[in-house]
């Protein structure tokens, strides 16, 4: 076996246990939107995070480069309410629950103290996957090494010649998602994995919200763009939908051993440099990299580099021993849930959902390229063969996940219910 596959199954498979409780980890980035149509006032939204500080008894885990809190956490829960890349989208990582309606609880009680005070200052959240007045906002990193990183990575697209990269490398600072986080075994992260890569085009269809006013692209899931053409998808296996069911863990590990490393630390200062894949790294003989300042600086490539390794698959192993679900955009606030709750669902009747899958009318008519059905399905038009097809497969994948929520028996169907009625059931 490679260096480079042993370093990455270290990192990915330490913490799975062989008989996990299943608890739900839930991500929520929101925009926050002046009122008045203008760019979102920053400054109102660092006196926010000061507010909360003092109002619901939260403890500053983070602070910028100039002082400001930038993630605060919740000691009982430990949920995290922080700034996602950009001081204008704020982010709820809630602490892991056993219920859906633990996380709705604590959610309601974050939103009703913060929705009231911004609307002082004319602002409010709004559940969007991208953030409205996107074209009118600064879009600058937050202050913090990680975020002003990510953002210059991004920038590298600029200076790539003859590339199909878009031309929005600042796109992190205003899109956002809806992430959920469910415990997997050692016996079935793979099963999991494989069975919600053959979804994608039903989730693209159930929860699309980004459509982009900046471009003339036809989708609806503009997130999906700006990750597959952005730096992150110079090597098509680092983001998205994977581009194949995986054999065994063998053939996830070479998979991944093709996803790229392209930051690393060296005397708590943060480097980025163009992406190399993970199984090229240890071999490189050295790094053009760039500090924050935009310097050039050599470095040579280490093992530890890959305990940073971050790829951004849209069924994502976690170091955690969890799968993360990561390509639902931002859901409109009164279906906040619904993502989790459909996930949640289908991983509890895992056993059944294979089995459809296999058999599943849709990919006899669509074929099964996984990654071309999800771009597909998320276009602004369907003909009427796609629409009768997809809201099919949707049903069925909804009555399975409805199915799962009640063999858990903790009331959870309702989160489904927009989604039911959306597709008539």
């Amino acid at each position: 076996m490679s260096r480079s596959i042993d370093l990455l199954k270290h990192r990915y498979l330490k913490n799975i246990k062989e008989n996990p409780e299943l608890f739900v980890g839930i991500e929520l980035e929101f925009p926050v939107v002046n009122l008045e149509g203008n760019a979102t006032d920053v400054e109102v939204i660092k006196q926010l995070f000061r507010y909360l500080v003092s109002d619901l008894h939260l403890t500053v885990e983070k602070i910028d480069d100039f002082g400001n809190p930038i993630q605060l956490l919740n000691l009982v829960s430990q949920d995290a309410i922080l700034f996602e890349v950009s001081y204008t989208t704020i982010e709820f990582a809630f602490g892991k629950a056993e219920t859906i309606q633990e996380v709705e609880e604590r959610f309601s009680i974050y939103m009703e103290v913060i929705q009231k005070k911004l609307a002082e200052s004319n602002h409010v959240i709004v559940g969007c996957g991208i953030h409205p007045n996107w074209d009118k906002n600064e879009n600058c990193p937050v202050a913090y090494p990680r975020y002003q990183m990510l953002m210059d990575y991004l920038n590298l697209s600029c200076n790539v010649t003859e590339s199909d990269l878009h031309y929005f490398p600042e796109y992190g600072a205003f899109i956002c998602g809806s992430q959920v986080q469910l415990d997997v075994s050692k016996s079935n992260y793979l099963r999991v994995i494989n069975a919600f890569t053959q979804i994608e085009a039903a989730k693209a269809y159930l929860f699309a919200n980004s459509e982009f006013t900046g471009a003339d692209w036809d989708t609806k899931i503009s997130r999906d763009i700006f990750w597959e053409e952005s730096m992150h998808g110079v090597y098509p296996e680092n983001v998205g939908v994977n581009a194949r069911l995986f054999k065994d863990e063998d053939d996830f590990f070479d998979y991944l051993d093709y996803s790229a490393i392209f930051t690393a630390e060296r005397d708590e200062q943060t480097y980025y440099f163009y992406p190399i894949q993970a199984r090229d790294y240890l071999a490189t003989p050295e790094i053009q990299a760039f500090d924050l300042n935009g310097d050039e600086v050599l470095i040579y490539p280490q093992e530890k580099d890959f305990e940073t390794h971050r790829s951004y698959q849209y069924q994502d192993l976690t170091t955690r021993g969890t799968v993360e679900f990561r390509s639902v955009c931002t859901q409109p606030l009164e279906r906040t849930f619904a993502s989790a709750a459909f996930h949640l669902g289908l991983l509890v009747n895992l056993d059944k959902l294979e089995a459809y899958l296999e058999t599943a009318p849709f990919f006899k008519e669509f074929g099964r390229n996984y990654k071309f059905l999800r771009r597909q399905f998320s276009k602004k038009k369907l003909t009427d063969q796609e629409e009768t097809a997809i809201i099919e497969f949707s049903k069925d994948l909804l009555l399975l996940a409805d199915e799962g929520l009640r063999m858990r028996n903790k009331q959870e169907t309702t989160y489904l219910q927009p989604l039911k009625e959306e597709l008539s059931l």
